[in-house]
């Protein structure tokens, strides 16, 4: 009898020990998903996607204000950071923030956020804007202007 009680409450206890933050494995699960389909793309918890190019960091803006444009999302803002640079733009009803980071002189690493409304983020559009500079720097070289 107690250990059919023994038994029921291990039971118990590991069912409650197996719950955990779901948020973790779907994340763990959209970054393997996203480098199986081949885009490349990482995304962090919060939506947020990231990926690295082996472009210096004015070829990698030239690139992406060219995506924005053939994307038909207006910029709003640029600006010039220590380490790169920072692009705002609209698309619609969501707001896309864009930070361009120079790791070397010939590697950049790109980090888009999509943001519609205060909480809820756009993690499609994100990576697209993502492959879609990708496709940009394979198709040629893009004549980046200084505006430094």
């Amino acid at each position: 009898m107690s250990s059919l009680r023994f038994g029921r409450a291990l039971l118990l206890l590991s069912a409650l020990g197996l719950q955990g933050c779901a948020g973790i494995g779907l994340a763990l699960f959209g970054v393997g998903a996203g480098i199986s389909g081949g885009t490349g793309v990482n995304y962090t918890l919060d939506s947020v996607a990231y990926r690295t190019f082996a472009a210096s960091e004015p070829d990698l803006r030239a690139a992406t204000l060219k995506t924005l444009k053939r994307m038909a999302m207006d910029v709003t803002a640029k600006q010039m950071t220590e380490t790169g640079s920072e692009i705002t733009a609209a698309a619609g009803d969501r707001t896309v923030e864009i930070e361009l980071d120079r790791i070397t002189a010939r590697t950049s690493r790109m980090r888009v956020v999509v943001k519609k409304g205060w909480i809820l983020r756009d993690r499609a559009t994100a990576g697209e804007l993502i492959v879609q500079t990708a496709r940009v720097l394979d198709d040629g070289p893009v004549v980046a202007k200084t505006t430094r």
